[in-house]
């Protein structure tokens, strides 16, 4: 079943959208959910959430890209999962380590404060520009993604020596990008 076949479902109320949409997404979204919050109940929570929020949301919404909307929508029911479980002095996953790396280059605030503003974000689509596909790819499986050294390394079939390199190279770039561009 093809994207647009699998919103049509929504739109019909049909309730076998959701088992189709977990049959599809549902281990992507798993791991998504799990390299952030690194607990496997609550990510599979956070799928679950995901599928309720699908089911609330489409329609109004048709994306265009269901594999775009999906992803994000199951990155910020995670992180904001991953915020109130950190608040509760609860936590873990990559998620941690990934916000600690990026706050190095991100300056005072925190790096959710910093990604909401629509400019900050247009300077880090052009910044991922200027990158090499594969440096791009290793930054946004580490920082989009939360994926560990080891994953990213297995994933791209580089070292993890290759991998710890290259994002603190990338996070040093971006440092100085954002300094010129007046955000630091």
């Amino acid at each position: 079943m093809n994207h647009k076949e699998l919103i049509q479902l929504y739109f019909n109320r049909d309730e076998q959208a959701s088992a189709e949409t977990y049959r599809q997404f549902g281990g992507y979204c798993y791991t998504i959910a799990n390299n952030i919050l690194g607990n496997a109940q609550d990510a599979e929570e956070c799928v679950n959430d995901v599928l309720i929020r699908l089911w609330e949301r489409i329609p109004p919404n048709r994306p265009d890209n269901f594999y775009g909307y999906i992803t994000v929508l199951t990155r910020r029911i995670a992180c904001s999962r991953f915020t109130a479980a950190r608040a509760k002095k609860r936590g873990g996953g990559e998620a941690a380590v990934a916000f600690d790396e990026l706050n190095e280059c991100a300056g005072n605030d925190s790096v959710d404060e910093q990604i909401d503003r629509k400019a900050l974000g247009e300077s880090l689509n052009a910044f991922l520009g200027t990158l090499k596909p594969d440096h791009r790819a290793i930054f946004m499986q580490r920082y989009w993604y939360f994926c560990s050294v080891e994953e990213i390394a297995k994933n791209l079939h580089l070292t993890k020596s290759k991998v710890t390199v290259t994002l603190m190279r990338t996070r040093t770039k971006l440092r100085n990008y954002l300094e010129e561009e007046g955000f630091l």
